[in-house]
């Protein structure tokens, strides 16, 4: 596989296997396959298999699958817990915690009723252990420290076996500090497919994981004690504009996973397409009991998925629809200025901070065009040009383009749209529009302007108090 280099692990002397197995025994320190690292931020091409059941590979957005070894009947995979780094978007890159050289971790892939034995090495500075999110496994494997096994030590490699019950959609995640380890970006996709190579069949397959976190800006190190209050909505540890495009050929059948492991919900739109749900996290929903959507609501520790056939040629975007999840590093605190005209408070500033410019009075987009310096390590809220200018998003948002004649296994950025003839909106350059019928009321010229919102010194404001109005007595 391209793009991966392998790298030393500890040495043998002081590698332990700790994990007992229920299926097996254990197996021996010399058996352990090699970990491969990516350090690469791009989307990888998928990993098709080269033995087993035949099956389509998913692509990782901004992402790999990871790759195994054949020992007897196991599948062999090996995960590193350690500290990350990882490019949210071009100049700003972020330190996590994740797996083989990334945030999120490699996607595992593997077949219903392979038998998998997954090594886990972990180099954190703390203990961890791994929880196979919605696998059917034994006890003792399902990876919750200190319930089912104890946690794994630095230093230490502990191995999970089981065998793989359903096809599906699951995800893994630490069961130890996990408001910590979470919230640093541990985390990964875990996709079973049917043992039946035609069963559930799409042309290309996509999945992504919903991860969020709070970093101030200048710094790289997450806030891992926010709740709600994150800056950087992502896909897979990545935002707007560093967010790969989901490239599919026209008349593809098409299937998106995603897994929300944030602390809310996500409703996922997607434009240009009529797609309908047809998994979640409970397995496969039956045909005849699938449901048409625009937008799919993903919870909180939930997975679903959704297909759809590419008939229509564009660039279609697909974000979250939650506004304030499509930006980028947001200010909390920055007041609202919309209506307020900050002509004549702005020349009072100037005198103290030369170079000050009012900006939000007639909204945000005008911040897109304005090229301020930023504090080292953070991005604008809103970012990315399109072919028209600025797109004016950031956080949960990318494309999705449409495009005939692309190869099968050919996920290239094909550039931007070229719209035919006719199909573009354009200004209307014809008579003059009649003014609307307004209320003979309505302000107009100067009266218009003295409607504008005025900035207003709380200090000066009557009150009941001070304005003979009612007072508490």
């Amino acid at each position: 596989m391209t793009d991966i280099s392998r790298r030393g692990i500890l040495g043998a002397g002081g590698l332990v296997l700790a994990g007992t197995s229920m299926i097996s025994g254990r197996v021996q320190a010399a058996g352990l396959p090699e970990a491969p690292i990516m350090d690469k931020a791009t989307m990888q091409p998928p990993l098709y298999p080269t033995s087993g059941p035949d099956y389509q590979p998913v692509v990782t957005l901004n992402g790999w699958t990871l790759p195994w070894r054949m020992r007897g009947d196991w599948k062999e995979f090996h995960l590193i817990a350690e500290p990350v780094v990882r490019e949210m978007s071009p100049g700003m890159n972020a330190r996590l915690w994740g797996y083989n050289g990334q945030s999120p971790g490699p996607t595992i892939e593997a077949v219903e009723g392979d038998k998998v034995r997954i090594f886990v090495t972990n180099k954190l500075p703390e203990a961890t252990a791994v929880h196979w999110h919605g696998q059917t496994l034994p006890n003792g494997m399902d990876g919750v420290a200190g319930l089912n096994q104890p946690g794994i030590p630095p230093g230490k490699t502990f191995v999970y076996e089981f065998i793989l019950r359903r096809s599906g959609t699951f995800m893994y995640h630490p069961h130890s500090d996990e408001m910590i380890q979470m919230a640093m970006g541990m985390m990964g996709f875990f996709v079973v497919h049917p043992r039946d190579p035609a069963e559930r069949r799409v042309d290309r397959d996509f999945v992504w994981l919903l991860n969020a976190y709070d970093i101030e800006a200048g710094s790289y190190v997450p806030k891992v004690n926010t709740m709600l209050d994150m800056n950087m909505w992502c896909f897979n540890s990545r935002v707007w504009p560093g967010i790969d495009p989901v490239v599919v050929r026209q008349g593809d059948k098409v299937r998106m996973r995603f897994g929300n492991l944030t602390m809310t919900n996500h409703p996922i739109h997607v434009h240009g397409v009529d797609f309908k749900v047809t998994g979640t996290d409970g397995g496969w929903i039956d045909q005849d009991r699938q449901w048409p959507e625009v937008s799919v609501d993903v919870a909180v520790g939930q997975m679903r998925a959704i297909e759809f056939n590419a008939d229509a040629l564009g660039d279609w975007a697909m974000h979250c629809h939650k506004s304030h999840h499509t930006m980028n590093a947001m200010g909390h605190s920055v007041r609202t200025y919309i209506g307020v005209n900050l002509k004549s408070t702005a020349k009072q500033i100037q005198k103290i901070a030369p170079g000050y410019m009012p900006m939000g009075s007639t909204g945000g987009g005008m911040m897109t065009e304005m090229e301020m310096p930023l504090p080292e390590n953070t991005l604008p809220m809103m970012t990315g040009a399109g072919p028209f200018g600025s797109v004016e998003m950031g956080g949960m948002f990318t494309v999705l383009k449409v495009r005939a004649g692309l190869a099968a296994n050919d996920y290239r950025d094909p550039g931007w749209y070229q719209h035919p003839p006719g199909t573009l909106a354009y200004e209307w350059t014809g008579d003059p529009l009649p003014e609307p019928s307004r209320d003979p009321k309505t302000p107009r010229g100067k009266r218009a302007r003295e409607t504008d919102l005025h900035v207003v010194d709380p200090r000066t404001r009557r009150t009941a108090s001070n304005s003979g109005g009612h007072e508490n007595h």
